[in-house]
């Protein structure tokens, strides 16, 4: 072998070596967990088909038990009807099934309830002048039906149409679009990104990347809130304001000229260390003419921002510019932007968010927020699915950190048997969750199996 050839092979080496005992020394960031316990979930006869033929484990708040409470193929997002059934969406099938409990809130009889749709996904109930109506987000309008006493959806009006869907360009089209209705009877719409972080096209109509508002018969859109890549989680909390729960981008550049690794400039260039922890998923309060800062500005949870050894902290984040899309700040100024007021690690995958304030769920979980997370598709090893929880803070009217309360989905290897997407609760008290990898809806809580 050639001198030259020796020299650069000791560098290769070298560089191995720094990058390995660098990603040793990095904190591993998770949520927090509450005091959890192993439990075997319940399998009603009828539901033991795949993943559910051999025994599942799901660790759970000490004395919260778990069964397969119902079996839908992809299921998503869910809502309570006035009459106590729950509705999941189906975005796969394009159907919304009506769950409907057995006897003492046992496994559920199912039916579908409205068919032909294009990737339903967020549901929403509203009653307007006595009148109830039912709300269906499709991927490319909202639906609404007039919701009769008997538990059915009359005629379906289109409410909102034209809404960005599918993209000849995007490279990571988010097309599931997520509802929710205030306390004045305001529709508001997440309509995620068509891309990582990539700039969309300007001028679109509606614009993609935000969380829109509509007056209730579907007029007056307005942009509420901008730079929201994939705010999937819509809620609103306690004192009326609403919150998302932000999906952030993927294979971020690293933001600082300084030494990271085997780099004595790093600036630019996507290392798996700094893209495992980087950018946090975020769960912010919208007010009107909020940007979120995406593709642009990214949320930081270094306390030492750039140190491969900082600590990591997810409340107030403040932003950085993107080196990809924002170098040096040409694009937006991102310490104008308002921080972030709560973050979860990065490439959690936050989907379905609800406040549970007022539920018939009791306990310390009853005045906070449940969050369902999905997992990372592309982090190395793989973020876990999970269901968070985060306190309400009551007299500064904002949520306090993650403590995650269900998790088992995962196996050691990385592989997962389940991923839950929604988690509402339900009038028994019980969590329900819905999972689109094992095509199930979980009943968690402390009388279940009782």
């Amino acid at each position: 072998m050639a001198t030259h050839e020796r020299t650069r092979a000791r560098g290769r080496a070298l560089a191995l070596i720094v990058a390995l005992v660098s990603l040793l020394a990095v904190p591993v960031a998770h949520a927090a967990r509450a005091s959890l316990a192993q439990s075997t979930l319940i399998v009603p006869k009828g539901n033991e088909a795949s993943p559910f033929g051999t025994p599942r484990k799901l660790a759970l708040p000490a004395g919260w038990h778990g069964e397969v409470w119902a079996r839908v193929a992809g299921a998503r997002f869910a809502a309570w009807t006035p009459q106590g059934q729950l509705l999941v969406s189906a975005p796969a099938a394009g159907q919304v099934v009506a769950l409907t409990p057995g006897p003492g809130g046992g496994s559920a009889s199912q039916k579908t309830l409205i068919a032909g749709l294009t990737a339903p996904q967020g549901l929403a109930f509203d009653t307007i002048e006595g009148v109830q109506y039912l709300y269906v987000a499709e991927s490319n309008q909202i639906d609404r039906y007039v919701w009769g006493a008997g538990g059915a959806p009359g005629a379906r009006t289109v409410l909102i149409k034209g809404l960005p869907d599918t993209s000849k360009t995007g490279d990571d089209v988010h097309r599931p679009k997520s509802i929710a209705i205030g306390p004045d009877h305001t529709i508001y719409v997440a309509v995620g990104s068509a891309s990582n972080a990539t700039p969309d096209e300007p001028g679109e109509s509606p614009p993609r990347a935000s969380v829109l508002s509509f007056a209730p018969d579907g007029s007056h859109m307005q942009v509420f809130a901008s730079g929201v890549r994939n705010g999937e989680g819509l809620s609103f909390a306690p004192d009326g304001t609403l919150w998302t729960a932000v999906n952030e981008r993927d294979e971020i550049a690293y933001p600082f000229h300084r030494a990271y690794g085997e780099f004595a400039d790093a600036y630019g260039h996507v290392i798996p260390q700094y893209v495992n922890e980087h950018p946090p998923d975020e769960v912010a309060r919208l007010t009107a003419g909020r940007n979120l800062g995406w593709p642009y500005c990214n949320p930081d949870p270094d306390t030492k921002p750039g140190s491969p050894n900082t600590r990591l902290s997810y409340v107030q984040m403040p932003f950085d510019a993107d080196a990809q899309t924002n170098a040096g700040g040409a694009a937006l100024n991102c310490s104008a932007l308002a921080p972030v007021e709560l973050g979860i690690p990065a490439h959690s995958a936050p989907l379905g968010f609800h406040f549970l304030e007022g539920s018939a769920v009791k306990g310390r979980y009853s005045h906070g927020a449940v969050l369902a997370t999905h997992g990372s598709w592309d982090r190395t090893p793989p973020r876990a699915p999970a269901v968070l929880w985060m306190p309400w803070k009551k007299g500064k009217a904002t949520l306090g950190k993650a403590t995650t309360i269900v998790e088992g989905f995962q196996e050691p290897s990385g592989s997962r048997w389940g991923r839950p997407v929604d988690a509402v609760p339900g009038p028994d008290g019980s969590l329900y969750v819905t999972d689109d990898a094992a095509g199930a809806v979980y009943r968690l809580g402390p009388s279940v199996g009782q």
